[in-house]
């Protein structure tokens, strides 16, 4: 049996680097926060993103590390504690699952509209009701709608990277910043990940820039206050335009990403066989693995030429990268652990938009699964491959939503029993 260390030391003699750590998905987000030097942390409790906060509460105690963790009554106060922070200038962050996103939801609507570059970490959890813990992204997906920009890593070494690239994006665009990781199926989970020097991250996103946006006591003004209903629409616009153009930057940070640490992921979208694929899943998350090797396992079973394209940023929206790969694929299965209750899975609701103005449209197929952290399996992934194949050749009709691994006989069972 491996032990850590002796994981740590096959990483760094296969690497060639000496900072390795074996880690969950929280405790990289509480190391990216520390080596982000962030200066101020709104702190409340919830399943399954706890250990975020008390990790960073053991680095303060442990290493005299200079982060203000404020404890506050519930996720509302943490996230204007991060709000009052980035109004003066202070890099900010808070965590929250679930429940109290919902709890949080006015203030992270508020930090939105206010342009502050805060970095919120949600560790993925189904909402009640009924109450319970398991995986799922619908609350990931909901700050989408708030002004937010959103990414979503696959693993915990992308995790670490991806919040350290998140204050970039913060920082360059004033447009605060989710970064999503599966609840339990990461946040929970150990895995080696390698630090980069502090050096290289402090030149990666200095403090020291300009925040003509941050309070001064000395000279002070109001923020967020009330506006015309004149200029209510140009605010908006604002934020939709910045968002919008920012698919281009996405791709440049995790481009400088790679030069200091010699790791990519692709940007907003990170393509996996694609270069001959005529059938593809889009995905996002930890599942993404499974779909990758589920399109391996069809080429060499079926002869089925399958690929992947793991979304990596919701917002901004990958249109131009999603409408370039969708040209040259006959059919895309977008597998949704969410839902948009009636329509379909929210990202492929919004895949059909993006793909709607194409003269050669290719068949999407909405798929929804792993709802309250119900497993998607590998050969789950490989059944939608041969299906999307048989809907290219006619032998299958497409539908306005399928679902992955449903039986209705527990439900049935479940309320005779009750």
């Amino acid at each position: 049996m491996i032990k850590e260390g002796d994981m740590v030391s096959i990483i760094e003699k296969k690497e060639g680097i000496s900072n390795v750590k074996v880690v969950t998905a929280n405790e990289a987000v509480a190391l990216a926060v520390k080596c982000s030097r962030v200066d101020v942390v709104g702190a409340y409790p919830i399943t399954p993103q706890t250990s975020i906060m008390e990790y960073l509460a053991k680095y303060v105690e442990t290493e005299n590390l200079p982060i203000e963790i404020v404890r506050v009554e519930s996720e509302h106060s943490a996230m204007a504690v991060a709000m009052g922070a980035a109004a003066v200038g202070a890099r900010a962050f808070t965590a929250t699952s679930s429940q109290g996103l919902l709890y949080m939801a006015e203030m992270v609507y508020w930090v939105g509209g206010s342009r502050l570059p805060v970095v919120l970490a949600i560790a993925s959890r189904a909402m009640g009701a009924p109450w319970i813990i398991g995986n799922e992204h619908t609350d990931v997906l909901l700050p989408r709608e708030w002004g937010w920009m959103v990414l979503f890593p696959e693993d915990n070494q992308e995790v670490f990277d991806t919040i350290i690239q998140a204050y970039k994006l913060a920082d360059s665009t004033l447009i605060p910043v989710v970064v999503g990781l599966d609840g339990f199926l990461l946040s929970h989970t150990t895995m080696p990940i390698s630090i980069p020097e502090q050096s290289l991250i402090d030149s990666f996103i200095p403090k020291n820039t300009p925040k003509p946006y941050a309070l001064d006591t000395a000279n002070p003004f109001t923020h967020g206050n009330a506006v015309h209903s004149n200029v209510y629409l140009e605010f908006r616009y604002d934020i939709f335009r910045t968002i919008q153009e920012a698919e281009d930057l996405v791709d440049e940070i995790d481009r400088e990403w790679e030069k200091i640490t010699g790791r990519s992921y692709g940007g907003v979208i990170q393509e996996y066989l694609l270069d001959d694929a005529d059938v593809a899943i889009i995905v996002m998350g930890a599942s993404s693995g499974d779909a990758k090797q589920a399109a391996k396992n069809v080429r060499e079973k079926y002869g089925i030429r399958a690929g992947v394209i793991r979304l990596r940023s919701i917002r901004p929206f990958p249109f131009k990268r999603l409408t370039k790969l969708a040209n040259n694929l006959k059919a895309i299965g977008v597998v949704d652990r969410n839902i948009s209750p009636g329509v379909a899975g929210m990202i492929a609701t919004e895949v059909k938009f993006a793909l709607y103005d194409l003269e050669k449209r290719p068949i999407v197929q909405s798929y929804i699964g792993g709802l309250g952290g119900k497993d998607i399996k590998v050969s789950d992934f490989e059944n939608i491959f041969v299906e999307l194949s048989q809907m290219v050749e006619g032998k299958v009709t497409p539908e306005r939503a399928k679902w992955i691994g449903l039986d209705l006989s527990l439900v049935e069972q479940y309320f005779e029993e009750v």
